[in-house]
């Protein structure tokens, strides 16, 4: 009855509200919690960080049942990109430990940029010293050095962080118009 770019963009934006709702009651819930540091540019930031995560997965989740024939079979495949999301993330392995031949993988993974806005945003201006692995860094420079997160890019992972979303938003729509899986 409707363009598939119309129902598209209107799928799409009914979940924004209920997102921005979620991550606000994630954000009252475990920010105080984990006794993260109360500056508004630091609340931001976890907000921003969560929103935009949440985005990705949901608009994946549409995305895999626009791909394919039905739930079942979108639910196996989101299995796998789960799997590759957290094992290339950078918090089992560090970015600068993953091997060159696997770090195109790291940089492409949208789990590695929420690690990074995440961590970053909330520990890496602080320049207090720290006892790591035998010896006194501050937390900042263990930050580079240990996970390779600099507080200087974090704009760049924000600009990442929401392209993420779009790109998938778009790609849905796209599928949304072009594949049909209904038999006559």
């Amino acid at each position: 009855m409707y363009s598939p770019w119309a129902y598209a963009l209107a799928q799409v934006t009914v979940e924004i509200p209920y997102l921005l709702i979620q991550a606000l009651a994630y954000m009252i819930i475990s920010y105080p919690m984990i006794g993260y540091y109360g500056s508004a540019y630091k609340v931001f930031w976890n907000f921003y960080v969560m929103f935009c995560t949440m985005m990705f997965y949901n608009y994946l989740g549409m995305l895999l049942v626009s791909l394919t024939p039905n739930f079942m079979i979108a639910s196996i495949l989101s299995t796998v990109f789960y799997t590759l999301f957290n094992l290339f993330s950078g918090f089992l392995i560090t970015g600068p430990k993953i091997p060159n031949w696997w770090i195109w993988l790291y940089y492409m993974m949208p789990t590695s940029w929420a690690l990074n806005g995440m961590i970053t945003s909330q520990y890496g201006d602080i320049d207090k010293e720290i006892i790591v692995f035998g010896e006194t860094k501050s937390l900042s420079s263990f930050l580079e050095d240990y996970f390779g997160f600099h507080h200087d890019r974090l704009p760049i992972t924000a600009v990442v962080l929401i392209f993420y979303p779009l790109v998938l938003a778009f790609l849905f729509a796209y599928c949304i118009g072009k594949l049909n899986f209904f038999r006559r």
